[in-house]
């Protein structure tokens, strides 16, 4: 077996080099009276690099995300990093969870024990989980450097074989949001025979850009809403998807300016109404941003290129394995009439609109994450030997 443990150890004078960063931060003018509106608010801003020089404290954070079990395997020629912890129930179901962008392995921190160790947080010990959080992007994995076409099928092969070949299991769940819908899906389309069914809190953005010529009126009023989010919040995704080189160099040569594209995100996607940290701490927010940071300038942490050129996803394909729907009410995209979500999902067996929750619900909510997740795998599990 080519996995290895892994621990993450951040070299001293990456950390140096951060400080002595920030402490030379040029900062832009704001807008009197403006809030969020044009971005990222200068005076939050400020606030938030002052705590990140004074209080955060990085060593802490690391220590915390090293309680948790992680490994590197090499496939294919590629490392990739994973947090593999174990369920403490007589039959675990193993469950690979997929994050996006702009968060990490962070989303899944919280939900992870709750997971495992179902019993301590008031669940059923039967309901437990063998659970893999892989490092996609902002994290330790082997990513190429070189363009490639289907980045998020290339992505699910890879993580197939990593519980498969690697792990052992015969028989899986996967599940996740953002860029983790589709890749989850990918592998309900490619191996239908090795999925227990696929956990998901958004459709993806494949079928959002499908071209349907039979839409009801609810469905059409949905796209219409699609299209005014795109407007007002989608200038990021388009600068990513088409000069994401661009970007880079001012990403990855400004600790602040890293920060700002990531944070306003969190503001303007998640169930907080305005206030960051209602939901989030500023550790929290931190340690996500700093993996991105700490693990290296990429291109590819940021670029949406190659799947906007070569969708490893078409619109219109279907997938039949088992699907649970857990739609956060506060995400970026408004709920989707049921209708829209099974041109595509053609085996929605649980249809969940949260009490609460945004973009990163298993990060923001996760007690009603880990509720629903056990509820719908429930009936799949095998019987205790």
């Amino acid at each position: 077996m080519s996995i290895q443990p892994f621990q993450i150890n951040v070299p001293q004078a990456v950390l140096q080099d951060l400080m002595e960063r920030l402490a030379r931060t040029r900062w832009p003018d704001g807008v009197e009276g403006a809030g969020w509106d044009y971005g990222t608010n200068l005076d939050y801003m400020k606030g938030f690099v002052d705590y990140w020089q004074q209080k955060y404290n990085w060593r802490e954070q690391e220590a915390e995300l090293n309680k948790f079990a992680q490994f590197k395997a090499e496939i294919n020629g590629k490392e990739i990093h994973f947090i593999y912890e174990r369920g403490k129930g007589p039959n675990p179901m193993p469950i690979i969870l997929f994050h996006g962008w702009p968060d990490s392995i962070c989303r899944y921190i919280k939900l992870i024990p709750m997971l495992t160790d179902p019993a301590k947080y008031g669940g059923d010990l039967y309901d437990s989980f063998d659970v893999i959080v892989p490092s996609l992007i902002g994290g330790y994995s082997d990513v190429s450097k070189a363009p490639r076409k289907q980045l998020l099928k290339q992505t699910a092969e890879l993580c197939w074989r990593l519980m498969t070949e690697e792990l052992g299991y015969e028989h899986f769940a996967a599940g996740g949001g953002d860029g983790g819908s589709p890749i989850s899906q990918l592998l309900g389309v490619h191996h239908p025979e090795s999925i227990i069914g696929l956990h998901l809190t958004d459709l993806g953005f494949s079928i959002t850009q499908a071209n349907f010529s039979n839409l009801s009126e609810a469905e059409k009023q949905y796209m219409e809403t699609l299209q005014t989010v795109g407007f007002q919040e989608g200038a990021y995704a388009m600068l990513q998807g088409t000069k994401p080189q661009t970007l880079a160099y001012a990403l990855n040569d400004s600790p602040v300016g890293y920060a700002a594209w990531i944070i306003e995100k969190f503001r303007s996607w998640s169930d907080c109404d305005g206030d960051l940290e209602k939901i989030f701490t500023k550790d929290e927010l931190l340690t996500n941003v700093m993996l991105y940071w700490v693990s290296g300038p990429s291109v590819r942490a940021i670029s949406y290129r190659e799947e906007w050129i070569s969708p490893s996803l078409k619109p219109d394909q279907q997938v039949y394995v088992p699907i649970g729907l857990a739609l956060p009410p506060k995400d970026i995209d408004p709920v989707p009439p049921r209708e829209f979500a099974e041109r595509n999902l053609k085996n929605i067996k649980r249809w969940t609109v949260l009490a609460h929750g945004g973009h990163f619900a298993a990060m923001e909510f996760p007690e009603l994450m880990a509720e629903d997740m056990r509820a719908f795998f429930r009936t799949y599990r095998q019987p205790s030997k």
